[in-house]
């Protein structure tokens, strides 16, 4: 399905006055769905999907998941996720995850970005690049 320019420009705007203080607000979110569907203005259906998808980066880019080849200590949970928020702002979301394929080391994933200083990333950098 093609969203025209207008719809987007549209589901951007929608979701600008969903946000407060650079977060989006789960409220306002559900007020401007309720909005757009009484009003049903022209394409609403494309605005709505676009709203959708914007929506669903931004929860990505505000969810973090650590991984750790052995549970995480408190302290180190502690340090791991004020560093993400110094570098990705308030609001993000951290989950810690248990991965023994790893053998060592963090491999921590923030949107699109991935910060892998394991030791089976590194073995498998190794083996690449014989």
């Amino acid at each position: 399905m093609k969203v025209s320019k207008q719809s987007r420009r549209d589901a951007k705007q929608l979701f600008n006055c969903c946000k407060v203080n650079g977060l989006v607000d789960e409220n306002r979110v559900r007020q401007a769905v309720n909005a757009v569907i009484a009003q049903k203005p022209r394409g609403f259906v494309h605005i709505l999907s676009h709203f959708q998808r914007l929506l669903k980066m931004d929860i990505e880019r505000r969810a973090a998941s650590v991984e750790s080849a052995v549970a995480a200590s408190d302290s180190l949970k502690a340090q791991v996720t004020a560093n993400l928020t110094k570098r990705y702002g308030a609001g993000l979301t951290v989950s810690f995850v248990t991965n023994p394929e790893l053998i060592g080391g963090l491999r921590v994933k923030v949107g699109s970005d991935v910060f892998d200083g394991s030791v089976r990333g590194r073995l498998t950098a190794l083996e690449s690049s014989f």
